[in-house]
């Protein structure tokens, strides 16, 4: 493969990113998940379907490991009982590029059923689509064009919802204050662990 095709798809992926639009939804997010999960105790809980659903997933353990309690919900298995892990003062965050996905659309319906108040955050690539109109903060993509040959796998697209995943975990991190202590209590093991714990030290002793 040649050095020239390999630079475009990494300038196509780059461009998508800086394409991200910068809305008041990314506060409204972070609002709301600081809402429910800080003040009220609740938790984040995120769903998507295919590679959105391991995206969610992704995002969950970040939440988690960074001082925002989050469990990641399958949609699918939400309709055989898993759909109980919804508390009072939760929060979900949804993520579909299409906004039209059957399993997470049948979800916004079954977690309603269970907590009708309960808000949604939305990730997507289409602000016009049903789950745009169900989401308390909806967050648009940008829609890009992916970069798979085919123009069909995801691959653009689940870029740009990693990164805003990415921007909602700092700007959380932030609006907690979360500290190189906080960090090391919830990473016990590894480089990152010891990392934090060494540069907890640092600044206890400033």
């Amino acid at each position: 493969m040649q050095k020239q095709e390999i630079q475009s798809l990494l300038e196509a992926e780059a461009k998508a990113v800086a394409s991200i639009p910068v809305t008041e939804e990314f506060g409204k997010a972070v609002d709301l998940i600081h809402e429910y999960v800080h003040k009220k105790k609740g938790k984040l809980i995120t769903s998507g379907m295919g590679k959105a659903g391991q995206i969610a997933n992704n995002m969950a353990t970040t939440f988690s490991s960074t001082g925002t309690p989050s469990v990641f919900l399958h949609p699918s298995e939400a309709q055989h009982g898993d759909l109980g892990v919804i508390q009072e003062n939760d929060v979900m965050l949804l993520i579909s590029n299409s906004g039209k996905t059957r399993e997470i659309l049948e979800l916004v319906d079954l977690a309603k059923g269970l907590r009708p108040d309960i808000p949604f955050v939305v990730i997507t690539g289409n602000k016009d689509s049903l789950l745009a109109e169900a989401a308390t903060a909806c967050i648009f993509t940008g829609n890009p064009r992916e970069v798979c040959a085919l123009g069909l796998t995801p691959t653009t697209s689940t870029t740009t919802m990693t990164v805003i995943g990415d921007v909602l975990v700092v700007l959380l991190m932030k609006r907690i204050g979360f500290t190189n202590h906080d960090y090391a209590l919830r990473h016990h093991g590894g480089y990152l662990g010891d990392k934090s714990r060494k540069a907890a030290v640092l600044e206890k002793n400033k």
